[in-house]
């Protein structure tokens, strides 16, 4: 099955997140799309990322009874700092018969040069790339395992929604109503 990840520390997952999982997952080739929750790196200060478990559950919450969207916490068992090489690799041994390919935005794709072993990523992996306003893809926006998907742009971040939230906005709708729900009940980056 060719799979899509699609990182992210999703703090909190938003509307923007799961238009572009869904997408994906409907107008590309990808079967499936795993949101992997990207662990908190223990050499960065915590700030107001939500504990690991927290994000894993929103995501969760957010993805609802989609089965074509995951929730996945694969990271959180790999050695930190976590390296995507070394997560692609963990996965295609794990499961051998899916095909493994990374979404992500065309301003993360201009940077790629700058991830660890990212011509080893290049060499076995597809990547797919949503557009972002203002940014080209940079040198590798032609690479032949670079595929284009004109999935739609929301300027919508998760830390815009944080900070509304700590200034009492009702941002509700930018996110899934369980979702808002979850981080109302927990009280959630109101401090």
């Amino acid at each position: 099955m060719k799979i899509g990840l699609y990182f992210g520390s999703f703090n909190p997952i938003h509307s923007g997140h799961l238009v572009i999982a869904g997408y994906m997952a409907e107008f590309s080739d990808l079967k499936q799309v795993w949101m992997v929750v990207s662990p908190h790196n223990p050499l960065k200060p915590a700030g107001t990322l939500l504990q690991d478990y927290h994000r894993f559950h929103l995501v969760e919450l957010g993805i609802g009874s989609n089965k074509k969207l995951k929730a996945s916490k694969i990271e959180f068992e790999l050695a930190r700092p976590s390296y995507t090489v070394v997560t692609l690799a963990y996965l295609q041994d794990k499961y051998p018969k899916h095909e493994f390919s990374l979404i992500m935005g065309a301003d993360n794709l201009e940077n790629l040069h700058k991830w660890k072993n990212f011509e080893l990523i290049l060499e076995h992996h597809d990547i797919y790339i949503y557009p972002r306003t203002n940014h080209d893809g940079g040198d590798l926006k032609n690479h032949p395992r670079v595929k284009w998907i004109d999935a739609p742009q929301m300027e919508l971040s998760s830390s815009f929604i944080r900070k509304s939230i700590k200034e009492g906005k009702d941002v509700s709708y930018m996110m899934p109503e369980t979702v808002a729900d979850y981080i109302d009940e927990m009280n959630f980056y109101r401090k």
